[in-house]
This record gives C-alpha cells, sequence and structure tokens, in this order.
C-alpha cells in the first residue's frame, strides 16, 4: 500500500483528524526524496490503523502556502502532526529506523 497522496486542500482537515498523522513533503526533481519515497510507502504499510502517513508533492497548487505556513525550505521535510499541532520534524533523507522511532514516540 502506496502512502495516501494528500492534496493542500485537505490537508488541515487531515492532520487535525485525532491521529498521528505523517506527512512528506517531496517533489519529482528531489533525488533524496525519490530515496526516500519506497521508505515512506513501507511505513504506510507498517503503520496503517495506527496513524496516516502521506506524502504532499510541493509542486502542486496550493501546497506552496502550506510550505510557507510550515517553515519549509529544504526537502525532502518529514513532518508529524497530533490534533493539528506538528509534534516532530525530519529534513533530508534518513533510515527508516530514524522515522520509525519519531512514529513510535508519538502514538
Amino acid at each position: 500500500m502506496a502512502a495516501r497522496h494528500l492534496t493542500a486542500a485537505e490537508f488541515d482537515k487531515v492532520i487535525s483528524c485525532g491521529q498521528l498523522v505523517f506527512v512528506d513533503f517531496w517533489a519529482t526533481w528531489c533525488r533524496p526524496c525519490q530515496m526516500m519515497g519506497p521508505i515512506v510507502d513501507e511505513l504506510a504499510d507498517e503503520y496503517e490503523g495506527r496513524a496516516i502517513i502521506a506524502k504532499m508533492d510541493v509542486d502542486e497548487e496550493g501546497v506552496k502556502d502550506i510550505c510557507r505556513r510550515f517553515g519549509i525550505t529544504n526537502i525532502p521535510n518529514m513532518k508529524f502532526f497530533k490534533n493539528g499541532v506538528e509534534v516532530r520534524n525530519v529534513v533530508g533523507a534518513v533510515p527508516k529506523t530514524t522515522l520509525k522511532g519519531v512514529l513510535d514516540n508519538n502514538l
């Protein structure tokens, strides 16, 4: 199962849903983002039912406004939200264990 594709229109509703939400901000032209893509998809399988694992393409309509709102200037940028509040941020290509640790600590 792939990570959920999140649009700008549904972003605020999803991050405020009450579950832990992981959002990978990425772009097709970003090599480190391409490296992280399969890892994010694996996490979607592993955390299904426990957390929402999503991706947002920074080049899609409306996403740049969200990036400005959360101070995203570098990608890949992975943000973790609980009840609409950012609880953690990881920037750059990192090992899967790093992301699992953040997810586990915030479940």
